[in-house]
């Protein structure tokens, strides 16, 4: 039995994704149960079976083994034009559907319709997904208008959190990106974005400027100015994911 079977048996029985290092724990632990019936059969005084060769083999199964028999069967996977890979995600691997079967897989779920998030909401978790955790009032700075509608927003969908509070007067909460947001953005990491080690070091104001009311229309962002800039570069990078 080869090792890439057992992580393609594991990840398709699993909810859950699962990375690396716990789908090589999980076959040692097969490994190391097979030998716990060997001694209790010697201890109760019957004659324990040998461990097959294959299984013996897979007792020192390390994280990177996982990794290569994971790049082993996706590249049978395109090889032999399967419907679905397996893609690593921030908390683990799991079995996808590629791309291109979409549309027909949507068509399981009827009343679930693609949402397109409008401008100022993608400028807002772009400014949230380069510089998370990041207070209300430094994405206000950026942005240069309040955002309390645009912040909820995207906690009605899931795409931020609270990551705790800023220790700062007041401990101002932080906002950070969730798991649905890797997902719907296909990434694994912050460091996958576009350009992310360049704008996470852009310079933010310090302090909100004077916003609008509520009701008014939303100002633009001052041209010319560095945060304005990284917001804009962000918001773009974010599209291109």
């Amino acid at each position: 039995m080869q090792l890439n079977a057992i992580v393609e048996a594991l990840l398709i029985a699993s909810q859950n994704p699962l990375p690396s290092d716990e789908i090589a724990r999980l076959v040692r632990a097969r490994v190391a149960e097979a030998e716990d019936v060997r001694v209790r059969e010697s201890e109760e005084g019957k004659e324990p079976q040998p461990l097959p060769d294959w299984l013996l083999a897979l007792a020192a199964t390390s994280a990177e083994n996982v990794t290569d028999a994971l790049a082993e069967l996706n590249a049978s996977y395109h090889q032999s034009h399967r419907a679905f890979t397996i893609i690593e995600r921030p908390k683990g691997w799991k079995v996808f559907t590629r791309m291109e079967f979409g549309e027909f897989v949507r068509q399981l779920f009827p009343g679930r319709k693609p949402e397109r998030m409008s401008g100022p909401a993608m400028e807002t978790l772009a400014i949230i997904a380069y510089r998370q955790p990041i207070t209300k009032s430094a994405i206000e700075a950026v942005r240069g208008v309040a955002c309390d509608g645009m912040v909820q927003k995207l906690l009605d969908r899931d795409l931020i959190r609270i990551g705790g509070r800023a220790e700062l007067p007041g401990r101002p909460l932080l906002y950070e990106t969730t798991d649905l947001f890797f997902e719907h953005f296909g990434i694994r990491s912050i460091d996958d974005l576009p350009n992310a080690s360049e704008l996470r070091k852009v310079k933010l104001p310090e302090a909100p400027v004077e916003v609008s009311p509520a009701n008014d229309p939303e100002p633009q962002l001052a041209l010319g100015t560095p945060a304005a800039a990284a917001a804009d570069e962000a918001d773009e990078a974010l599209q291109q994911v």
